[in-house]
């Protein structure tokens, strides 16, 4: 698989959410660990998780757990895999979801996840979401003590605007190396954290990146409907999924971008990890409303001011 950088690390162009494979409707743990063994054997080294990720209450880090058994049983090698977590949410097991943002909290939560995955240091470790109650530079110092404290190599933040990139730029430096944000074909409004990413030398890491491109989303109306009509064409001509497509348009976005797209199924990550070798016609981008093109082999040059 083409590669791109996160920070010092190399990994492969599109990565793996494991979210699915711990919520609600979640598959049998065979054909979870089935599906992370199809995203390695494709050349996935980034996998994305949380310690919020599951499904009942009381079951807090389930898929970090999961993954680390399914690396453990995986017949390859696995040092080239970065794994990427997440802390400062929860699930009390009804559906809902909370914020914890306390610097307590947050390294508590990193010592925790390190557990889990079976790890001395945790690779990429990213604050989930900004909690309204702590101020933002309290959080951010939470990361910035556990990079001090070598409880994890690096560090992300999620769910956030410009101004709590540059701040957290600002705390962190170096130790910071990736945005995690809502981005897809449907949901673009994460051009501007998208675009400092990319100055700032951070990796842009998309989640829900398929968000719009699905037969339900396609219902005659205006807006993401007719913009995932485009995706379904074109990979018909083609004669591959709108999935690969829409992921490949991801990586034309910008040399900093690393979709993270979900997969509870092995075929599921197996057609994703074929996004990275699809490379799209100008024509082809400008039918999906792309001005921007850079081949996905390309990679985030170093950090450079705000």
């Amino acid at each position: 698989m083409r590669q791109r950088t996160i920070g010092r690390f190399t990994v492969g162009a599109i990565g793996l959410g494991a979210m699915p494979l711990s919520i609600e409707g979640r598959p049998d743990e065979r054909q979870a660990v089935a599906t992370v063994h199809a995203a390695l054997d494709a050349g996935v080294t980034l996998i994305d998780t949380a310690d919020s990720y599951h499904w009942h209450a009381g079951e807090r880090g389930h898929n970090e757990l999961l993954l680390a058994r399914a690396l453990r049983s995986y017949g390859g090698g696995t040092c080239g895999v970065l794994l990427a977590t997440k802390g400062g949410r929860g699930r009390p097991g009804d559906g809902s979801w909370t914020v914890t943002g306390t610097p307590g909290h947050l390294r508590r939560a990193a010592e925790d996840s390190a557990r889990r995955l079976g790890v001395e240091a945790i690779g990429l470790y990213q604050l989930h979401k900004p909690d309204p109650a702590v101020p933002w530079a309290e959080s951010v110092g939470a990361l910035r003590d556990l990079l001090d404290a070598g409880t994890i190599r690096a560090a992300g933040i999620s769910n956030v605007s410009t101004g709590q990139i540059r701040e957290a730029h600002a705390i962190l430096g170096a130790g910071l190396v990736s945005v995690q944000n809502q981005y897809s074909p449907a949901v673009r409004i994460g051009e501007p954290e998208l675009r400092l990413s990319e100055r700032l030398g951070l990796a842009f890491l998309p989640w829900s990146p398929l968000g719009g491109i699905s037969r339900s989303a396609l219902d005659g109306r205006p807006g993401p409907a007719s913009v995932g009509t485009a995706f379904h064409h074109i990979a018909a001509e083609r004669g591959v999924s709108p999935q690969r497509v829409a992921l490949a348009w991801l990586l034309s976005r910008s040399p900093a971008v690393v979709p993270v797209p979900g997969a509870s199924r092995p075929g599921s990550i197996q057609d994703s990890a074929l996004a990275a070798e699809t490379e799209l016609s100008e024509a082809e981008l400008a039918r999906l409303g792309s001005s921007v093109r850079v081949r996905p082999d390309h990679a985030p040059g170093p950090a450079s001011p705000a």
